[in-house]
């Protein structure tokens, strides 16, 4: 049984079904693209020069296996703290199902007060106090905004999205606009079949480049408020999946056909200096730019980690008050508060470094134990609902196998 549905029988206020698959793809679009993008985007060119647009590709690639598992359980299970519950339907281990929500949670915490305390930086550069109020402002702001109907607090982080997005687009366009060059080197972003050299740094590439991936996953927790979960969730995946292949991939040709790979590599903001030599603009623009991004990933966390506490409450593992929804704007305010508290707690009083890439790791452990609840699932036949999406058995196994692949070389490396 759903939450939804549960609340309903016991009289109390649910959430609603109001996002739309244009509502989903901003959100997981705003969730996936971030300020990796703005550093990966020189270290791809220092592993793999021309060929680093290859590399998002593949790193696109390995993460469809993980996407379309998500996809299958979303559409058996499309509820909140999806995790969770995917654990619970596969092993009917409570303490294993809260475990994962836990993680989940714990995981987007601290990626949401990394990111809190990135902002500082670039919102400095427009008003003038200690990094401390800034965080706690831009914190308590977003939680606002979290907290607002779903469709109001996701249309919001849509728009931002769109000047997130907006921004690489802007990118793209002026390298475009240089001239013939662009379409003129194409034969250099393909390496010859028999350039082990060439072959070899654009897999190195791609296990560093599948981290600016990491997100799209979170459209599986508000799946309980999307319209047709069963038709809109799959499609919202791998529409964010493919848009955000297609849009860093193109970045990534522009940034090395507008600047030596080597100069890119070396610079610290190397999207910063494609910016700026492809445009002539102040690089002022760039960094509200970045503002606009670094207080998008705050809100969209936020929007996650509530859903997730409210399922996790829901499914019995939690305190019952942590399900509670506002009736006006049917949205779990408890659950939301308590991570928005936690959030501001850890950006003011934890220093952060180091755990953004420890949360990449933790996300790695969880779409592997995602990928072995969907193959136990299967592996007892049971039946997805009518019209639900459905990946061959082989894909949850792929979806395994590349995961523990990335966390090996990510350990070694």
């Amino acid at each position: 049984m759903s939450s939804q549905t549960s609340a309903a029988i016991n009289g109390a206020p649910g959430l609603v079904r109001s996002l739309t698959l244009t509502h989903a793809v901003l959100y997981g679009l705003g969730v996936t693209i971030g300020a990796g993008i703005y550093v990966l985007v020189g270290v791809a060119a220092g592993r793999s020069g021309m060929h680093a647009p290859l590399a998002f590709f593949g790193a696109a690639l390995v993460m469809a296996f993980s996407a379309a598992s998500f996809a299958e359980l979303g559409t058996r299970m499309p509820v909140s703290a999806s995790e969770a519950a995917y654990v619970q339907a596969a092993f009917r281990r409570d303490w294993l199902s809260l475990a994962v929500g836990i993680l989940v949670v714990a995981a987007a915490i601290v990626s949401a007060a990394t990111i809190s305390v990135g902002s500082a930086g670039y919102v400095s550069a427009f008003v003038h106090v200690p990094a401390w109020c800034i965080i706690t402002g831009v914190v308590l702001a977003m939680g606002m905004v979290a907290s607002l109907a779903t469709v109001q607090s996701v249309t919001f982080a849509g728009i931002m999205t769109l000047v997130e997005v907006g921004g690489l687009v802007l990118i793209i366009v002026a390298g475009f606009g240089q001239g013939a060059d662009v379409f003129a080197r194409l034969p250099e972003l393909w390496p010859s079949a028999n350039d082990t050299a060439a072959w070899s740094g654009v897999a190195g590439t791609a296990l560093i480049a599948v981290f600016a991936f990491i997100g799209f996953e979170h459209l599986v927790n508000v799946a309980e408020e999307m319209k047709e979960p069963r038709r809109t969730l799959p499609r919202a995946l791998f529409l964010t999946l493919g848009l955000t292949a297609v849009i860093y991939a193109l970045v990534a040709w522009i940034a090395v056909t507008a600047v030596p790979p080597e100069e890119l590599a070396r610079s610290p903001a190397p999207l910063a200096l494609v910016f700026g030599r492809l445009t002539g603009l102040p690089l002022v623009v760039m960094s509200a730019i970045a503002v606009v991004a670094t207080l998008n990933g705050v809100i969209v966390h936020m929007i996650m980690i509530g859903r997730v506490i409210y399922g996790l409450a829901a499914q019995g593992n939690l305190p019952k008050i942590l399900t509670r929804v506002n009736p006006v704007t049917h949205t779990p305010l408890p659950a939301t508060a308590i991570g928005v508290a936690s959030i501001l707690l850890l950006a003011l009083a934890v220093p952060l470094a180091g755990l953004a890439e420890l949360t990449a790791r933790l996300t790695l452990i969880i779409f592997a134990v995602v990928n072995v609840a969907l193959i136990r699932i299967k592996g007892r036949n049971d039946k997805p609902p009518p019209g639900g999406f459905v990946c061959p058995r082989w894909v949850p196994v792929a979806g395994l196998l590349s995961s523990i692949m990335l966390l090996v070389a990510d350990l070694i490396t």
